[in-house]
């Protein structure tokens, strides 16, 4: 168990350059060790690039590292010589069916420390120990164990190979570069070993890159989850809180509505019950005048008749015919329709103003980055509906060709005031917001032609509203002859073809804005790689007697 202790303080204290013990140790900020020696000529190497790494984990420093020796570190590392020295082999230093036996060993062979590459053979660490003190041999090159080191040996002249044919692409011996690869492009494998070594850290540096991009897309993706998440809680919070004020204000409504025909049910009973009792009254009345007059008819004596006669001729009156005509009634028929109707106008309402809620219209778009096009066939799988807003155009532009066209004209036009409209330049923007990946193409006549993106926040007057003046607006400009990319006053020249047709494409997640010259093929005239933090609007400018107009390709 002590022996098993030591290996691993073994494998803890080694230099992972020199596999060995370490020697005058010194520390990285990454946490690695290394003998002072091999560090300093691992970086000696690397002086040309100024940019210093560690062999175990890649993490660069700049500029190089001074480094001191780790006293404490050293003095471990002593005490562990002399551990190692006076420890005998245990049983788990010998070695099993799997491991790589010392070559030198006799009787029961011990596992092999290192590898020699010079002497084809390996040790095990009593064996290794001429390596580490015999001068010749300390400058063989020594390598983790291997059952492999025949594959080392050019199988037709039995030689180490130690030349790399490039031609090929095989490593080769001494006698194959002078026979078969003669004239062949060929260098040693510890050259080629360092050319593909730095080749290795170039990609490794690219990955790591990559890695820390996309570490900062998936911050920003948490991030637009947060924004979501927050933005949904919000939305239905204040739907649950609006839908339930609508429906106490139905409940009120209702409440209202059902009081004030409990009301006037109560005073059309009372009416109809008043007259019911007075018509109860007068037929009781009738009942005892006709009980008198049936007496009196049913009188003998002619006396006795006809003075009682004269005290009931009053009775025998004619009374008035009933006057209540029964008809259909329709009491409360009206306020069941009126109910009726504004359910249906309520629904009807709720309905449309439900099917316009804007919720694609919000939907984020935070597609990882696609790969921009190629065809022109590819390009229009984006094409999008683009017109313009005539409250932004200058008065000296003519919309016109359902506000696609503009064109520049010598006298004003009848247009409205309005706060978004340009006033010092002859520009006009885009009725849409563009998010997304979009294409549109702009068609153009005259000498020259001004096509651009912007920001809603845009000046409208003054220097900064020309869409060529500041952070807000990125503009291509062609004229006959020339065509020049725009960005914040800074001039950009543009060669391609000329054409009367630019195709634009924007994918605004990606930060991707490039213009293209369109005729039977593409050809691309400038891009655009930046972040866009706001929605962009498409905008057109055109000189006096000159057009530019958004083609319509849906």
């Amino acid at each position: 168990m002590a022996q098993s202790g030591v290996q691993l303080d073994r494998e803890t204290f080694s230099c992972s350059i020199c596999l060995e013990l370490l020697k005058d140790p010194v520390g990285l900020a990454c946490g690695h060790n290394y003998c002072m020696d091999c560090i300093k000529t691992h970086w000696d190497g690397e002086d040309q690039k100024h940019v210093y790494s560690c062999p175990q984990c890649r993490q660069f420093f700049a500029p190089r590292p001074v480094l001191l020796k780790n006293t404490m570190l050293a003095d471990l590392v002593e005490e562990l010589k002399k551990t190692r020295l006076q420890a005998a082999p245990a049983d788990h230093c010998y070695a099993g069916p799997e491991d790589v036996v010392c070559d030198f060993c006799t009787g029961r062979k011990l596992k092999a420390l290192k590898s020699c590459l010079q002497c084809m053979a390996s040790y095990c660490e009593k064996h290794l120990q001429p390596h580490y003190k015999v001068a010749p041999l300390q400058k063989h090159k020594l390598v983790e164990p291997s059952n492999n080191l025949q594959e080392n040996l050019c199988s037709r002249h039995n030689e180490v190979m130690k030349m790399f044919c490039r031609n090929d692409q095989q490593f080769i011996c001494i006698l194959c570069s002078m026979d078969e690869h003669k004239g062949h492009d060929t260098v040693s494998a510890a050259a080629e070993f360092t050319e593909r070594q730095k080749e290795l850290e170039g990609s490794l540096q690219n990955i790591q890159q990559g890695i820390q991009d996309r570490e900062k897309d998936v911050k920003v993706l948490q991030q637009e989850v947060e924004v979501i998440n927050g933005s949904a809680d919000k939305a239905v919070e204040h739907s649950e809180k609006t839908f339930a004020e609508l429906i106490r204000f139905i409940q009120t409504i209702n409440s209202d509505v059902k009081q004030q025909l409990r009301a006037k049910q109560e005073t059309e009973v009372s009416r109809v019950k008043d007259l019911q009792e007075k018509l109860e009254q007068e037929i009781t009345e009738l009942k005892r005048k006709d009980a008198e007059l049936k007496t009196l008819s049913h009188t003998e004596d002619h006396n006795q008749f006809l003075h009682n006669y004269r005290s009931l001729s009053a009775l025998s009156e004619a009374t008035h015919s009933s006057c209540i005509n029964i008809r259909p009634l329709r009491y409360f028929e009206p306020v069941i329709e009126t109910v009726s109707e504004v359910r249906d106008k309520l629904q009807e309402m709720l309905t449309e103003i439900w099917t316009n809620i804007p919720l694609m219209e919000t939907e984020v778009d935070v597609l990882l980055p696609q790969p921009e096009p190629e065809t022109r066939a590819d390009f229009l799988k984006y094409a999008c509906e683009i017109t313009l807003d005539p409250n932004t155009a200058n008065k000296y532009l003519l919309l016109s060709e359902g506000n696609r066209k503009a064109t520049g004209m010598s006298k004003p036009q009848s247009y409205a005031s309005h706060p978004d409209r340009f006033t010092d330049y002859l520009e006009v923007l885009s009725k849409e917001s563009l998010t997304g990946r979009h294409y549109w193409e702009v068609e153009w006549k005259g000498e020259k032609v001004w096509v651009a993106v912007a920001y809603k926040n845009i000046s409208r007057a003054g220097e900064e509203s020309g869409f060529a003046s500041s952070d807000k607006s990125w503009l291509l400009y062609c004229e006959a002859n020339s065509c020049n990319f725009w960005y914040n006053s800074v001039k950009t020249p543009v060669s391609g073809p000329r054409s009367s047709r630019i195709g634009v494409y924007l994918d605004h997640s990606a930060g991707v804005l490039s213009f293209y010259s369109v005729s039977e093929t593409m050809t691309l005239l400038h891009r655009v790689k930046t972040t866009f933090t706001q929605p962009l609007y498409a905008g057109l400018s055109a000189s006096i007697g000159e057009s530019a107009e958004f083609s319509q390709l849906k």
